[in-house]
Parts: structure tokens; C-alpha cells; sequence
């Protein structure tokens, strides 16, 4: 696998968190929690693109199917910019509920193939 994969995966973890980490510490979405959102996002399609490349496309396992899972992203980042530009003082304060949802189920398929290595062994 092109080792530039699980980098950008990395990337991906380390963009998403500090967006979601960052907001749910402030306790108010702001713009620059959706700009690491979307950087997080971008990381993990170029990362899943060339895992895809290299497995020759969806795997039907744990970690393939729960990587669908990462369409939630599209789905928050999408509603975090409706959100902010809608500037409802009440949804930009509860959105961080969503947003610790969708960075959980993101971490199944992040970690899974580690879990899988470890009880294959």
C-alpha cells in the first residue's frame, strides 16, 4: 500500500479532531472548526482513494463498510456551514452533539484494521 495513505488518514484524525475537540472545548461552533472539518474531510478522501486504489475499490469486511461511515463527514461539514451561516445562537451552541457522533463512528474504520492485525496474530 502507498504509504502516503495512512498519512493522510492520520492527517484526516488529526484535522477532524482538533475541529471537533476545538469546538466541543469552546462550546460554540465557529468558522474555523468547519475550515478543520473540511481540511479533515479533504485529507480522508485522498487517504481512502488510494487505499481504494490499492485494494481495488470497496472492501466488504468491518473496516470497508464501517469507512462508509465517513459519508457522515460530508453530511457535518455540510450541515456545520448551514448552521453558522444560519447563525442560530442555539444550534451553534448544540452542535458539537453531532459532531462527537460523526468523530466516533469515524474512529471504527480507523482503528479496525489495527484491532484486526492484533487478534489475527
Amino acid at each position: 500500500m502507498n504509504p502516503l495513505a495512512s498519512t493522510f488518514i492520520t492527517a484526516a484524525l488529526v484535522a477532524y479532531s482538533v475541529g471537533v475537540w476545538g469546538e466541543r472545548l469552546s462550546g460554540r461552533l465557529r468558522w474555523w472548526h468547519f475550515a478543520f472539518f473540511v481540511v479533515g474531510l479533504t485529507f480522508d478522501t485522498i487517504g481512502t482513494g488510494m487505499m481504494f486504489d490499492f485494494v481495488g475499490g470497496l472492501t466488504f469486511d468491518v473496516h470497508g463498510l464501517s469507512g462508509l461511515a465517513a459519508i457522515l463527514m460530508v453530511v457535518h461539514a455540510g450541515w456545520a456551514l448551514a448552521v453558522l451561516r444560519r447563525g442560530d445562537e442555539r444550534a451553534l451552541v448544540r452542535f458539537h452533539r453531532f459532531s462527537l457522533f460523526v468523530w466516533l463512528a469515524w474512529l471504527v474504520p480507523y482503528f479496525s484494521p489495527m484491532f484486526f492485525a492484533i487478534a489475527t496474530r
